[in-house]
């Protein structure tokens, strides 16, 4: 079923915007072939690996794919427009408009060119942001703190060694005091990704990395993915906490599972379970992939929680579709109550539909300050 929807598209496209096309008929049917194929990106990921969300073929072929079926997806959604801008011209006019052949060229130069400059913004090694949050009862020894939050690398085929390598070297660049990723590390088996994951092993911090799995972990047998990366220069906050120390302060970082380990068999995110005795009034900084059950975390005297799990939606415009999904959030920061989210866009996002328009990708440094 869920290939049969994504031919959708591609029907539009052919009979809407092909079909019409003053072209040879062997020239529309190459077209629209060509763009049949693209519409089964997700079909041929499965062939490959046996799941939609792990292409295992070379990374040109994955970008390819990318960028033909965006370019799909944009060209529908222009086609419909055009069709209903058509239809009331005909309610208004009585006449059905004939759609120019300069305006249909023009639709599928922007579509090609949107997608190629989604997929470039999509697949680069992303800038550092960095941002200042205040943190009511943070201790005068953790003022200045600095963090980074890497989350939703999904390291696959598309983002292979050389850019889990990249992101590694800029992350190190910054010195920062704790490492803290935030799920959806990677996009496949452990035999298929080793080779793209070791970089990962060199992160380096003074407090170390810290991290919580994601629902694509689950995906790929999740405990042997956490017992890797507990083996590799990582420790795992699997609804559990560390307390850090700095003189007389202190500061406590907790880790949930996934909303999705309950699917799966494996332990369900427990906040409560996180943070039992963890030292009375000492902040609380939350690892949770999913922002979705922020409004618990709130009620439990979370100070901060960070996520990640929606790219930020990836395409402006998009980003309010996957915000209803995710309980109204998506993209950067929220207060619920006393607590404070950060929503990250993500350092990488899934290889399946690998756009970002407007949405940029985020290796984000935060420095703590008393508030």
């Amino acid at each position: 079923m869920f290939h049969l929807i994504l031919t959708l598209p591609w029907l539009v496209v052919a009979t809407r915007f092909i079909l019409p096309l003053q072209w040879p008929w062997p020239a529309k049917l190459a077209l629209a072939l060509v763009l049949l194929v693209a519409s089964q990106y997700h079909f041929f990921s499965r062939l490959s690996s046996g799941s939609v969300f792990a292409p295992e073929f070379p990374r040109e072929l994955v970008i390819a794919f990318n960028l033909l079926f965006g370019a799909l997806v944009f060209l529908a959604v222009m086609q419909l427009v055009a069709d209903l801008v058509s239809l009331v011209l005909f309610a208004v006019k009585g006449g059905f408009p004939v759609l120019p052949s300069g305006l249909r060229y023009a639709m599928g130069v922007a579509a090609l060119g949107l997608a190629g400059l989604g997929v470039a913004q999509a697949i680069i090694v992303p800038p550092v942001k960095r941002i200042e949050v205040s943190i009511p009862g943070l201790a005068a020894e953790f003022d200045g703190y600095r963090m980074v939050q890497l989350t939703d690398m999904h390291i696959s085929r598309l983002f292979p060694a050389k850019w889990t390598e990249a992101v590694v070297a800029r992350t190190n660049a910054l010195d920062a005091d704790l490492v803290v990723i935030t799920g959806d590390l990677i996009d496949g088996d452990i035999e298929m990704r080793r080779d793209d994951v070791r970089p990962l092993a060199g992160l380096r911090a003074r407090d170390g990395v810290l991290t919580v799995p994601g629902n694509h972990e689950y995906f790929f047998d999740v405990d042997r993915w956490m017992n890797y990366f507990a083996g590799q220069n990582m420790q795992v906050l699997s609804n559990a906490h560390q307390v850090i120390t700095r003189g007389e302060g202190r500061l406590v970082i907790a880790g949930v599972t996934d909303l999705s380990a309950s699917q799966s068999g494996a332990p369900a995110p427990d906040v409560a379970g996180a943070i039992r005795n963890a030292p009375d009034g000492v902040p609380i900084i939350l690892l949770d992939h999913q922002p979705m059950m922020a409004d618990g975390a709130a009620k439990l005297g979370i100070a901060l929680q960070l996520s990640g799990h929606t790219h930020g939606g990836m395409v402006r415009g998009l980003d309010r579709i996957v915000a209803n999904a995710n309980n109204g959030y998506v993209s950067g920061f929220y207060r619920i109550g006393a607590m404070q989210l950060y929503v990250n866009n993500g350092t990488g996002l899934w290889p399946g539909f690998a756009l970002r328009l407007g949405v940029p990708a985020e290796l984000t440094e935060f420095t703590l300050r008393r508030g």
